[in-house]
């Protein structure tokens, strides 16, 4: 096939032998690119279709590899046409200096792509858009951070093998192996944001102390690991708000993760209530007000004194739920319907201050004063 299209090139190279030399390239070079272009499209549609229905997966891997596949076809017809073009020797190395340099940017591209696929492949067994999703959110969170990971390799190997194909970055290549103890040092130094925040999201990929969706507590915010990329963690805070922390944070300082095993927790609801407050009633209260909730999951609801202060007690409810929105939600309004119930049934269960008045005896107060003498009648004297 090969040998064909250049036999065609070169007898279409002859036929216009009369034009430039450049027109003559420039109608070979458009002739491979559209004839290149126009069989992957009609491959691909070929492929689409008729693995449509009987392997979809493999339709899907058609699907995904579209671009590589695309440029691949496309360099080796360029790279067939070189040869048959009227181009002199310097035009003729740099055109092929620029198809090297692109096939390794394809190399590096298909890596990628195929990485991507695998991963996509692994991650479809498992599901993050159910209740119980603690596996699939630890897979998930496995495979975003080690993917990126990879394409950071990929792309700096890549880079690599195309600065080495000229000859000057060669040499300095060389020279800095040569002196490998200081420019390493320089490198470190200069790259150690970069490094740190990558061996970080390796060791979080490893370990997972946050897993993506996990409620977290982050300088003292409430929220959700919405994303992990490759340099820092997006949480989504509960009003919405979006708090932007680097991956080495995780590793480095403390956090409070709600949901590392599972997502259950319980939820305290604190009342201050007088001393008359009826205990027992509270408690058959609280207990018929999580039965009715379709928040509590069934397994903690209790009433306790935890604390006594001059003027008031204080009773904490302590109630579970399957997960922290859950707990809020059952929190707010076991709190709502108890104040409801005592001020309803027991409104002397409520706070209050008490002034008391004493009147005082002994040296400490003066005697009240004696009663005026009755006026003296003068007509009886006389």
């Amino acid at each position: 096939m090969t040998n064909g299209f250049t036999t065609a090139l070169t007898e279409l190279r002859d036929v216009l032998r009369f034009a430039p030399d450049w027109a003559v390239a420039a109608v070979l070079f458009a002739i491979a690119v559209i004839a290149a272009l126009t069989l992957h499209q009609i491959a691909v549609a070929i492929l689409t279709r008729a693995l449509s229905a009987q392997h979809p997966m493999l339709q899907r891997i058609v699907i995904g590899t579209r671009g590589p596949s695309r440029l691949a076809l496309l360099l080796f017809a360029l790279a067939v046409t070189v040869p048959a073009a009227p181009v002199d020797d310097n035009v003729g190395d740099l055109l092929s200096k620029l198809l090297l340099l692109t096939t390794i940017g394809l190399l590096g591209w298909m890596a990628i792509t195929a990485i991507h696929i695998a991963a996509d492949l692994y991650l479809m067994r498992f599901r993050i858009d159910v209740a119980d999703n603690l596996l699939a959110r630890k897979h998930v969170t496995q495979m975003r951070i080690l993917l990126r990971a990879a394409d950071t390799l990929v792309t700096v190997v890549t880079v690599g093998f195309a600065l080495m194909t000229f000859e000057s970055v060669r040499q300095y290549g060389i020279s800095l192996f040569a002196s490998a103890g200081v420019a390493g040092l320089v490198i470190g130094l200069a790259l150690r944001p970069l490094l740190s925040n990558l061996l970080a999201g390796v060791q979080l990929a490893i370990t997972q102390p946050i897993r993506i969706d996990d409620v977290v507590i982050v300088e003292n915010e409430w929220g959700w690991i919405e994303e992990i990329t490759s340099t820092y963690v997006v949480v989504r805070i509960w009003d919405l708000r979006r708090l932007i922390v680097p991956l080495t944070y995780f590793i480095e300082k403390p956090f409070q993760n709600w949901t590392r095993e599972n997502a259950a927790i319980l939820g305290p609801v604190i009342l201050h209530l007088d001393y008359r407050a009826p205990i027992d009633a509270i408690r058959e209260q609280a207990k018929a007000i999580c039965e009715a909730s379709p928040d509590w999951d069934r397994k903690v609801c209790g009433v306790q004194v935890t604390d006594t202060r001059e003027s008031t007690v204080e009773v904490r409810v302590l109630v579970s739920a399957s997960t922290a929105g859950q707990a809020w939600n059952l929190r707010c309004e076991m709190r709502e319907k108890l104040i409801a119930f005592l001020q309803r049934e027991h409104p002397q269960a409520l706070p209050r201050r008490r002034l008391e008045s004493v009147t005082g005896q002994g040296p400490l107060f003066a005697d009240p004063a004696p009663p005026p003498p009755p006026p003296r009648d003068r007509s009886a004297g006389d």
